[in-house]
């Protein structure tokens, strides 16, 4: 089981985390309450906190389980605040997501969990949670990034309609 973690400091200042995980599922729930720790200490909101162990979660697990099919590898995490938010960019070398693209659960259609093939709930609660899904294969490696707001604002700081 591997986690390391950097503290990080792009450049703008703004702080951020950086870890290295191993792809097991021991090591993925070490580095979400790694993740929680730090979230924690830096006074992000509870539902914030709650969205990123979710999305995380789900993502991570994902690679574990398809990308690396419960072989070895390691995937790489990085956390940094962002205006209104945290943003997220998790990367692997695994295999990559078949077609090239993320799931995608049609618009305003309502699901139950037991209507919905393998995998397809946790899509759908990390495309509920997370804002500015992107998703790309680069040099061998696949990268998923997004954005988990922390508050009722968008990255370009006006107020989020219907919030």
């Amino acid at each position: 089981m591997t986690i390391v973690a950097r503290p990080e400091t792009p450049a703008g200042g703004q702080s951020g985390l950086s870890l290295t995980i191993a792809s097991d599922p021991l090591a993925v729930r070490n580095a979400l309450e790694t993740v929680r720790c730090a979230l924690q200490m830096d006074d992000v909101p509870d539902d914030t906190r709650s969205a990123a162990e979710l999305v995380l979660a789900e993502v991570m697990n994902n690679i574990v389980e398809h990308a690396y099919r419960g072989g070895s590898g390691d995937m790489d995490l990085h956390l940094r605040a962002a205006p209104g938010g945290i943003r997220c960019e998790i990367t692997d070398s695994g295999a990559p997501i078949p077609g090239g693209l993320l799931p995608d659960p049609a618009p305003g259609q309502t699901y139950r969990p037991d209507d919905l093939p393998e995998g397809g709930f946790g899509w759908f609660l990390i495309r509920t949670l997370a804002q500015d899904l992107q998703y790309r294969r680069e040099h061998g490696r696949n990268c998923l990034s997004f954005f988990l707001r922390t508050d009722n604002t968008n990255e370009a700081g006006g107020t989020v309609a219907g919030q």
